[in-house]
Order: structure tokens, then sequence, then C-alpha cells
């Protein structure tokens, strides 16, 4: 039961060019937002479309496969954990974000 207790599962597309950073240690951290449709009708039969986006990030060989085939707009499919961190802006105030650290991914349709 471990596998289900923190994962998540996504299908969307790519809002920007992956960001890729490596890192001193030899580590390679790959940065982008994924976008998320759901539609459906409101009240009066209209069809809505609600998006939401998600901060991700892909450490080491899910970075390369990022970094190598992935650009803005793209459609992938993946599976990961949310993580939440804290970090102190310039102005030394607090912030929160959620991220959603990808272990999987998978592409769909061509490359851009």
């Amino acid at each position: 039961m471990n596998a289900f207790k923190n994962r998540i599962q996504l299908m969307g597309n790519l809002g920007n060019d992956p960001e890729i950073v490596n890192l001193e240690t030899g580590k390679k951290l790959a940065k982008f937002s994924l976008a998320t449709n759901e539609t459906y009708k409101n009240a009066r039969g209209e069809k809505v479309t609600d998006t939401q986006w998600h901060n991700v990030v892909a450490w080491g060989g899910v970075a390369d496969i990022i970094e190598n085939y992935c650009k803005k707009g793209n459609e992938l499919m993946l599976q990961g954990k949310l993580t939440n961190r804290s970090y102190e802006n310039a102005a030394g105030e607090k912030r929160y974000i959620t991220e959603v650290v990808a272990q999987e991914v998978l592409l769909i349709g061509k490359k851009a």
C-alpha cells in the first residue's frame, strides 16, 4: 500500500520550454509547468474548460528525457509525487511552493 501514499498522475501540455540546471554535484534538474484541462458543461449548458497549472521538477535520467525531447506545448503524461518546500525571497519574506517531482514520463504526440 505504500505505493499509493503520495502518488500523482497527470496528463497535460508543457506551458514553457523546460529550464535545465546542471548542478555542481553533477546532477541534472529540469523544471517546467504543466497545464491540465478539464471540460464540463455549466448550468446553462455551455462548454467550460478549466485549466490547472502544475509546477514540475525532474532529476537525473528523467531530466535528460525532458531536456532532449520536450518543448513548450508538447503533450506528456507523468507519474510522480507531491512535495512542499519553502524559501525566502530577496525581501526576506518566506514563500511556500508545492511541486510535482516527476519519476516517470511518457511522451505523447510529436516532438516540437
